[in-house]
């Protein structure tokens, strides 16, 4: 009993002497400067952008978590795992799997790969010669839209450049990712962002982002994990066989057009010369 006693004591003994450091925390958190970008945040953002930009090869591990309303106005929250690997200046595997149909998406350079290995079907176009070309050709061809792109371009900083209004240090944290982050707020004209970043390796662990002019002010959150920064890759994780001989529909957004059939199937690869 005296034992669980001095327990009970020690622990709320501990919780008074950290209530202070967590208020004031908070206090500072809830009321940052207007306007303003502090000089602690820019250089733990340049930080982490060298970190990214300087780097020969990249792999880690995406969890997209986005918000979507249901019918009746309910908020419902989707999860996609996106295993990223990548290599500059013209190389880039995504491999998604979660909530919808998993996908695998392939660019080596010369040419850019999305497909479905559910249906086995095959999207395939040329591609611009560098990853940032790419990013935008994807979008515009076929509204491919990958939500860490902003942590693989040549400039990640180049956002916070644009369109950073106000940035103010939070605090650390010692919960996210397994390791200690620094905690940063940054907010423009229509997009505010909450992010946690390695105090030690520099690398982004969460990433919160709300919108706040979007009609659903949906929230959005990227879990960042697994990180593995300029090892070796190999040569032929940017293709992939299998789904290179996937029936082939047009690189173009969902729901375009209905896929092909398989008599579409055939007749196309009949009049193949």
């Amino acid at each position: 009993m005296r034992r669980g006693c001095q327990l009970a004591l020690a622990a709320a003994l501990a919780a008074c002497l950290a209530a202070p450091q967590r208020a004031a925390a908070e206090d500072a958190a809830a009321n940052p400067p207007a306007n303003q970008v502090d000089p602690k945040v820019k250089a733990i953002l340049r930080a982490a952008c060298d970190k990214l930009s300087h780097a020969q090869t990249l792999s880690f591990t995406a969890v997209d978590t986005y918000e979507h309303a249901a019918l009746n106005g309910q908020p419902l929250f989707y999860t996609v795992e996106n295993k990223v690997t990548m290599q500059r200046p013209d190389k880039l595997r995504v491999i998604k799997t979660g909530d919808g149909v998993p996908d695998e998406f392939y660019y080596d350079g010369k040419k850019m790969m999305a497909y479905v290995p559910s249906a086995d079907l095959v999207a395939m176009a040329d591609a611009p010669p560098t990853v940032e070309q790419m990013l935008d050709a994807a979008w515009n061809a076929a509204a491919i839209y990958f939500p860490f792109a902003d942590l693989i371009v040549d400039d990640p900083c180049g956002v916070f450049d644009k369109k950073m209004k106000s940035a103010f240090y939070v605090g650390q944290s010692v919960v996210v990712g397994g390791t200690t982050t620094d905690i940063v707020a940054v907010a423009g004209d229509d997009v505010q962002a909450e992010l946690w970043i390695g105090a030690e390796d520099h690398l982004p662990r969460m990433i919160r982002v709300n919108y706040p002019n979007e009609p659903a002010h949906a929230h959005y959150q990227t879990d960042y994990s697994d990180w593995h920064v300029g090892e070796a890759v190999d040569a032929g994780a940017f293709t992939s066989a299998k789904a290179a001989a996937g029936k082939r529909m047009a690189f173009e957004p969902p729901g375009a057009k209905p896929p092909p059939s398989r008599a579409e199937q055939g007749a196309a690869v009949t009049k193949q010369p």
